[in-house]
């Protein structure tokens, strides 16, 4: 699993003209997922994500977590993370999971990531085209792969 997380100010998922979803402080995540990914996969990564000291504490210094600020977070569905651009200019997304495999670990992750943080976790729709809009907060903008815990 891959991730880029945004610290937001606010951020939102519109789609067809409709906001689905929406935040205020928090994170956006961007979840890639690809077949190779496990439930412990989502048990790292949702560990790393609550416990990401992100936000400033009181002297301005990047100390605080998700939990420590009661931020909200915001997940979506993005397969692109996966895009390979070794040969070529078009993207392959052959390391992307398909939708059968994907949308229950999204679901998982979700949920899991919920059960961590004690409250409703908004997304996006898995595989709608989705406008997401966020003013990113610093900017403050990380990248996490379950597959390299070096990072």
């Amino acid at each position: 699993m891959r991730v880029v997380i945004q610290r937001v100010s606010k951020a939102s998922v519109t789609i067809d003209q409709q906001i689905k979803s929406a935040i205020q402080k928090g994170m956006l995540i961007l979840l890639g997922i690809e077949d190779a990914d496990t439930d412990e996969d989502i048990s790292w990564l949702i560990k790393k994500i609550s416990q990401l000291r992100i936000f400033d504490d009181e002297d301005g210094v990047m100390n605080k977590s998700l939990l420590d600020i009661d931020g909200e977070a915001l997940v979506v569905s993005q397969f692109t993370l996966h895009a390979s651009t070794k040969k070529g200019n078009r993207p392959s997304y052959i390391r992307a999971a398909k939708p059968d495999f994907a949308v229950p670990m999204y679901e998982k992750f979700v949920a899991a990531l919920s059960a961590s943080l004690q409250k409703e976790v908004p997304t996006g729709e898995f595989g709608a085209n989705m406008q997401v809009e966020l003013l990113n907060d610093g900017p403050v903008t990380i990248i996490i792969d379950s597959k390299d815990k070096s990072f």
